[in-house]
């Protein structure tokens, strides 16, 4: 297949085409005419990629002749380059006003002149690589950025598993959240409660990042994760450092991926989602606000779970029996902005599960 590029020059003198086609063979496929009448009606089979177009020529001029080119939407992009005696500012100013890429003094050197065109057709080219990638970059950035989240959801994914294998007594517990956090933040969005907050996350990746929240729990011995009965006041402090862990743990997973924006809700949530409103949570008895919305949002997801779901040491509550004590919380345990928003979320949450 013949990939060479095509020029078309258009000049009234014989010698001027020869010499011409003579510099630009032996690279380009060289077609030439001798007025824009025959470049009009050439054009009508062959659409080259570069046109050397005389400026003083009888019946249309070189000018007359862009002005058609660039009003024709066929034509309007194939880049123009004047060849012409007339050697003042006035003129080739003119001419580049026009739509001419170039500008080039009869009598011209052959050398020069495939110059000139070799650099002109490598601009052209970079041009249209340039335009497809514009044209294609949306997708080109949906495509690595789907593939990022997906990386980064196999990771997340793989990680609450493994916790979930230790911690059998919660299965679903995790996948069960996560559920619980989507419909809470609808409700928010539908509801305009912290809406400032909510558009600066990524909802999919915070929603991703909440299977982590246990993940200090890889740190706590088996005997005190798997104990079937109530935790001693020694173990439940204990157990209390899981969410101190899995900040740690989540720091190491950023260090080894250099990446500090990853993971920065689920290392939120690891930390905070046993604080409290009113500062009798831990690890660090924050008070009100001064939680992060992650770790409100969370806490709420947890503790409603963990009700309704059934443990060795204790029966599942009944939905309407969890949501009394969940409302009951809101001021002291749940933050009282979250209140509406939990009772017209509620009804869509998951069921817990059953041991």
């Amino acid at each position: 297949m013949n990939d060479r590029k095509k020029v078309l020059i258009v000049d009234d003198s014989p010698i001027n085409l020869k010499m011409a086609r003579n510099a630009l063979i032996g690279v380009f496929d060289v077609f030439t005419v001798p007025s824009v009448g025959k470049m009009c009606l050439l054009l009508e089979s062959i659409l080259p990629d570069l046109i050397l177009l005389d400026v003083l020529m009888p019946e249309i001029g070189g000018y007359e002749a862009i002005r058609g080119l660039k009003a024709n939407k066929t034509t309007q992009d194939i880049p123009v380059i004047f060849l012409t005696s007339k050697a003042d500012a006035v003129s080739e100013l003119e001419g580049l006003s026009l739509g001419a890429v170039d500008y080039i003094i009869k009598p011209f050197t052959p050398q020069l002149l495939l110059k000139r065109v070799k650099i002109h057709m490598l601009i052209e080219s970079q041009k249209k690589e340039l335009q497809y990638i514009n044209s294609n970059l949306e997708e080109l950035v949906a495509l690595k950025t789907g593939a990022i989240m997906e990386l980064q959801g196999a990771i997340l994914t793989t990680v609450s598993e493994l916790v979930e294998c230790r911690d059998d007594i919660t299965g679903g517990h995790v996948s069960r959240t996560a559920r619980i956090l989507r419909v809470m933040i609808e409700e928010m969005s539908n509801l305009d409660v912290y809406r400032d907050e909510l558009q600066l996350w990524d909802i999919e990746l915070f929603l991703q990042s909440s299977q982590l929240h246990d993940v200090g729990k890889i740190s706590i011995h088996d005997n005190i994760l798997l104990k079937p009965g109530k935790l001693t006041e020694e173990e439940f402090e204990e157990m209390k450092k899981h969410t101190v862990f899995g900040e740690k743990i989540i720091d190491r997973i950023q260090h080894i991926t250099r990446e500090n924006a990853f993971l920065t809700h689920a290392k939120i949530m690891a930390g905070t989602h046993h604080e409290k409103w009113d500062g009798s949570g831990y690890p660090c008895k924050l008070v009100g606000e001064d939680i992060p919305l992650q770790g409100r949002l969370m806490a709420i997801a947890d503790v409603y779970d963990a009700l309704v779901s059934e443990r060795p040491y204790k029966k599942a509550f009944s939905v309407e029996q969890a949501t009394r004590i969940i409302h009951e919380s809101f001021g002291s345990h749940f933050d009282p902005a979250l209140e509406e928003v939990f009772s017209v979320a509620f009804p869509r949450f998951p069921a817990g599960n059953s041991v």
